[in-house]
């Protein structure tokens, strides 16, 4: 885990699946250190009359977590990331088992960049978080 790979170590098509619960302690704990005090995200009675029935999970903690499968997993912790997307399509509740998928979709040697794609699925298959984002790797030092 954390393994520093160099952008040299990185392939095209090189992919990780992970899976997560996503759990009311990690809600509380994001909650806590961003005040996203939402009262979809805390409120049961709030949420109980919105469109999901229930409460939500933050979307950009599970956003997190897909980057944290990124670094952990694949590419390990030398990049920077410069752009990140996150399109939010489907409800993550408290308690659904969340399966990352996150791959290398482009190379470019040029500016020592890799574009890395997600998608995210709960336990039914329901797809509920898509990204798409760039890391820039260090350049190579002088020989000495």
């Amino acid at each position: 885990m954390y393994d520093p790979k160099s952008f040299d170590d990185l392939e095209v098509g090189d992919k990780v699946t992970l899976n997560k619960t996503v759990t009311e302690a990690d809600g509380a704990l994001y909650i806590a250190a961003t005040g996203d005090f939402g009262p979809v995200h805390i409120d049961e009675a709030y949420a109980a009359d919105t469109r999901f029935g229930q409460r939500l999970a933050p979307g950009i903690m599970v956003a997190g977590l897909c980057t944290s499968v990124l670094t952990a997993e694949l590419v390990g912790t030398i990049g920077v990331s410069i752009e990140d997307r996150f399109w939010f399509t489907g409800p993550v509740f408290y308690g659904d088992t969340i399966s990352f998928s996150v791959w290398i979709a482009e190379k470019v040697e040029e500016n020592r960049t890799i574009i890395w794609e997600a998608s995210a699925t709960n336990e039914t298959g329901l797809e509920v978080l898509k990204a798409r984002a760039t890391l820039k790797f260090p350049r190579r030092k002088p020989a000495a």
